[in-house]
């Protein structure tokens, strides 16, 4: 099948395999890789490589004819002192050809094709570059990463990343060509050849193979000039190198049209779902939120289609259950002013009898800390009024008799879970008799220094007696009934504490804890709070199994595309 039938006749595949793509940072998305365009662009390399992609011609001179007059050519530039002499290496063995070997080709070390030119290239120190600015490239190893006033190279050449992850990953193309006027720095390998369309084959070879054979180094990986040089190209005759350009570059033109039709298309879905869903949290109450959740559920196949519109979903589930808008309000209910009032009776009484220490007196909640309206029967609050906060601390690590216990240690590392009920550390009764405080089961714990801050603010609910070191805060709450609500309720304002109440320091980031235990939350009367809980949850699963069946969607797609691309190859 040629390939531009294999591409039209599968277009809703190549183009609807998708799955998700992390982006790292505060406040980011989760995008969509699209893997079946991948897919796509990869086998076009692989095909073109192995010889498939464009017809053989009898007419071609052959490969060899070229590779004698690249020996021909090198060896005269040896002579006129351009290049140093280069060692031969070593023959190619039978075992190390394919099993397919197409007509006219030769197959062939890098290091006996081009001729290397990395003594040429001159790092400078970003330093030095700050002092040079000017108008000329400056290369490393995954392309252009600064300008600088002078140039090295006056001519087209092919750059070939040496070291960095983007060897293994292969994020960005790992060969590229330079031209122009440019300077390249000691990350990237410099390539000269015969001409430049033998540049450019290579260049597409390199970006087809898999290098890692020839690297060394996992923390750092780096593939040097003498591994290199051991890369095998399949060489085609010059003629049929220009055809596979050229019908690569016509492919990879396509491959961009569809990548761009399919992002537009996700623009445009994920656009509607948001307007759709903010119909939700415009509902002016439970009654009419009924009506136009009624309108969506409908079209829950056509809407919720990504992994991005169901966690939209999950967002505005949890908006809506903050705002009082998720369950209809009963007047009957007794308001929340008259639980917190129960719940003030209760710090006092404590206080007085020294169970817990006095706290200052805070002021009360003025308009222009009310966010919003509030629903019949709510109260504002402030969180530090439903309990007791506290901090925790680590164990002498000099005192082996504090650890190995049984009393769970918790950590920011814990606090992947919405319920605590272990931990990867333990501590021994006597570190508690020592100093540790002990967490009652269903307390709240909050993390409070921790780079996972820049996205996430974890909040857990203690489900066994435990304790927790000094990167977490502790909020014991007067009535127990309060836990399930407190801890949907910090999910809910999840975007906004990251915007408002963290700030990212220079190694690490933390929560402006004073702020964050004084500031004004909404409290619904308890049994809307058991109403609420109990209404997310079930929403929760309905999400839940919307995702596992996209997952199994896409992991079907991606089989799907995967058995294209092995019978094309085949």
């Amino acid at each position: 099948m040629a390939i531009e039938n294999l591409i039209t006749d599968h277009l809703d595949l190549w183009t609807s395999a998708v799955r998700p793509k992390s982006s790292a940072g505060r406040g980011s998305n989760s995008k969509l890789e699209l893997t079946g365009i991948k897919k796509l662009r990869e086998l076009i390399l692989e095909l073109a490589v192995r010889g498939k992609l464009v017809p053989q011609d009898p007419n071609d001179e052959p490969a060899s004819v070229l590779l004698a007059r690249i020996a021909a050519d090198k060896a005269q530039l040896v002579k006129a002192g351009k290049i140093k002499k280069e060692k031969q290496y070593s023959a190619i063995t039978k075992t190390e050809l394919p099993s397919h070997m197409p007509n006219g080709w030769v197959f062939e070390r890098f290091g006996n094709v081009l001729i290397n030119r990395d003594f040429e290239r001159i790092p400078l120190a970003v330093s030095d570059r700050e002092k040079r600015k000017g108008p000329y490239d400056y290369y490393g190893a995954s392309g252009v990463i600064d300008h600088i006033d002078e140039y090295l190279f006056d001519k087209p050449l092919l750059l070939i990343g040496e070291d960095g992850a983007n060897l293994i990953n292969r994020s960005t193309p790992i060969a590229f060509m330079a031209r122009g006027k440019y300077w390249v720095n000691n990350h990237a390998h410099v390539l000269d050849g015969l001409n430049e369309e033998l540049l450019l084959y290579v260049c597409l070879h390199i970006n087809a193979i898999s290098l890692e054979p020839y690297i060394t180094g996992t923390a750092q990986p780096k593939m040097n000039q003498a591994k290199m040089n051991e890369i095998i190209l399949g060489i085609p005759p010059a003629s049929e190198q220009h055809r596979i350009v050229a019908k690569v570059d016509e492919l990879m033109a396509l491959c961009d049209q569809l990548e761009q039709h399919s992002e537009s298309q996700l623009a445009a879905h994920q656009t509607l779902v948001e307007a759709l869903l903010a119909t939700l949290t415009d509902s002016v109450d439970a009654e009419e939120l009924a009506q136009n959740w009624a309108r969506l559920s409908t079209h829950f196949d056509t809407l919720f289609t990504t992994e991005a519109s169901i966690d939209a979903l999950k967002k505005t589930i949890l908006q809506l259950a903050v705002m009082g808008k998720l369950v209809p309000q009963d007047p009957s209910n007794e308001p929340a002013s008259t639980l917190l009032e129960r719940i003030a009776a209760e710090k006092s009484r404590l206080a007085k009898e020294k169970k817990i220490k006095k706290e200052k007196l805070l002021p009360a909640i003025s308009q222009e800390e009310k966010q919003f309206e509030l629903p019949q029967g709510w109260g504002w609050f402030r969180l530090c009024e439903l309990g007791v906060f506290f901090g925790g601390k680590t164990p002498s690590k000099m005192k082996p008799e504090y650890w190995g216990g049984d009393i769970p240690w918790v950590t920011p590392k814990d606090m992947k879970v919405d319920y605590i009920i272990n931990s990867e550390d333990y501590v021994t009764e006597l570190a508690i008799s020592d100093g540790l405080t002990l967490v009652e089961r269903g307390s709240l714990l909050f993390v409070a220094r921790s780079g996972i801050l820049r996205r996430k603010f974890p909040v857990a609910i203690a489900t066994v007696t435990c304790t927790v070191n000094q990167d977490l805060k502790v909020l014991r709450p007067i009535d127990d009934r309060l836990t399930p609500y407190i801890h949907l309720m910090m999910k809910g304002f999840e975007e906004y504490i990251l915007k408002n109440l963290t700030k990212v320091g220079t190694t690490v980031e933390s929560l402006v804890f004073d702020e964050f235990s004084i500031h004004p939350f909404m409290l619904p009367p308890l049994f809307e709070q058991n109403s609420i809980v109990a209404k997310v949850d079930e929403l929760m699963i309905l999400c839940d199994q919307l995702k596992s069946c996209l997952q199994t969607s896409q992991q079907t797609q991606l089989a799907l595309t995967e058995s294209l691309v092995e019978g094309a190859l085949a």
